[in-house]
């Protein structure tokens, strides 16, 4: 990592997730600098070692650029847009673009394409996770691209978490991200099922999610989305509005790829659902809540202490 760090790092996009990626590369020594459309989420930046800046244009001189926003239409204006990146920079920098959001494969062929024209790479790295697993240490990348670029920028990966798996080339790690996240909806919906029906049968959520979380059944999100199940603790980690989205774009992969999706398109339904009665605002983990009142019950908070599994 020593000679990595002499690389010339730019992050774009300073929300939840970008904070805690980029403030990793930062107390890690890295030369960074950060950019976000308000300022003022950056600024904490700078007691890590970033710098801030106050343009884009900034990032112009950097040798690689990792974007972290919300959507296709974002991603595309702080690239290629007026004010963009490519707009304030040579032909050719920055060298790399690490693009770590969630966008539809056509999107991110779409930003391959206009990169080539700037002489630059990209690498498709998006990630599993959110703040609270970045902080501690368990954040996943999937990644596709040319296997040089993976290769000169995993330190920078491994910095950030732990596991970056690369897919191959072009746009294959944005299938595989959308996969992922249909399969994080479809999962915490049959999680909250099975938790309200034990619940209607006599059995506390504590206790139910206890027994599933030291079964074979448990996993590492089962044990995280706990308190949120048991303490409806629902603190936003992932929004209603950011799951259709990813389920929106998975659905539409089943059809261009011809793969009956029933039970993804199920929980679509049942996340609009959701969303149509106003719980737009939490976590998306709130599908208990919606289960919940389906089946006649109402849900109290258990105020059980219990472990999210990652500390």
């Amino acid at each position: 990592m020593t000679e990595a760090k002499r690389l010339r790092l730019g992050w774009i996009g300073i929300g939840r997730m970008g904070y805690e990626m980029a403030a990793r590369l930062a107390r890690a020594g890295c030369d960074l600098t950060v950019w976000n459309r308000t300022r003022a989420k950056a600024e904490p930046l700078a007691q890590y070692g970033a710098k801030v800046a106050a343009g884009i244009g900034e990032l112009a001189g950097c040798d690689a650029v990792f974007v972290m926003v919300s959507t296709w239409d974002d991603v595309r204006e702080v690239i290629a847009g007026p004010g963009g990146l490519l707009a304030a920079a040579p032909r050719g920098s920055p060298r790399i673009v690490v693009e770590c959001s969630s966008i539809s494969l056509e999107g991110s062929a779409e930003l391959r394409s206009l990169l080539a024209g700037h002489g630059s790479e990209l690498l498709a790295a998006p990630v599993s996770g959110n703040a609270k697993v970045i902080k501690a240490g368990r954040l996943s990348f999937v990644c596709s691209g040319p296997r040089a670029v993976f290769d000169e920028m995993l330190p920078y990966l491994e910095t950030i978490g732990p596991s970056a798996s690369y897919v191959g080339e072009g746009e294959l790690a944005r299938i595989v991200k959308i996969c992922h996240n249909v399969f994080l909806g479809v999962v915490t919906q049959s999680l909250a099922e099975i938790t309200v029906l034990a619940q209607k049968a006599g059995v506390p959520r504590h206790a139910f999610l206890d027994f599933i979380n030291q079964s074979v059944m448990g996993s590492v999100f089962s044990r995280y989305k706990t308190p949120a199940f048991v303490n409806l603790d629902f603190k936003v980690t992932f929004t209603p509005y950011l799951l259709r989205k990813d389920l929106d774009l998975g659905l539409d992969a089943g059809r261009r790829f011809e793969v009956p999706m029933p039970l993804a398109s199920l929980t679509r339904d049942l996340v609009q659902t959701m969303m149509g009665h106003g719980m737009t605002e939490e976590d998306f983990a709130t599908l208990i809540v919606q289960q919940a009142r389906a089946s006649g019950l109402a849900l109290a908070p258990e105020n059980v202490p219990v472990s999210d599994g990652l500390a």
